[in-house]
């Protein structure tokens, strides 16, 4: 059985497949050991350290694009965790992922919000002086 999920952070989309195999997660079709920075891997690895018991029983396939690599990061331990969630059924582990992180299951669909005229940024504005 294949299970196919997808989460999301800001720009960041990740598509995860899960299937029943020998513990190997591929990101973009490359081992996630070989995954740079080392704080996105061990991001995308949460869902595996909560849940411990099921890293070696599940294949994940995961292709993210998108956003940069802290969003990318997020999108995809999402994708993984909802992809376990989904393929097990277990409402202990969805619990256990609830507890630790809301994120881990809902999307964060904050986007950033676009640059206005009369301002440096989307709400600040220039100063002026009359002196």
């Amino acid at each position: 059985m294949v299970t196919n999920t997808s989460g999301k952070k800001k720009t960041a989309i990740a598509r995860a497949t899960v299937r029943e195999g020998a513990g190997r997660v591929r990101i973009n079709a490359q081992p996630i050991e070989l995954i740079e920075p080392e704080m996105a891997r061990l991001k995308m690895l949460e869902p595996f350290r909560i849940a411990s018991h099921l890293r070696d029983d599940y294949d994940v396939d995961v292709s993210v694009s998108g956003g940069g690599i802290a969003g990318q990061a997020d999108a995809v331990r999402t994708a993984i965790a909802r992809g376990i969630v989904e393929h097990t059924g277990d409402t202990e582990v969805r619990d256990a992922y609830m507890e630790y992180d809301r994120s881990l299951l809902v999307n964060d669909v904050r986007q950033r919000e676009s640059k206005k005229w009369g301002g440096p940024g989307a709400r600040a504005r220039y100063q002026k002086s009359y002196r």
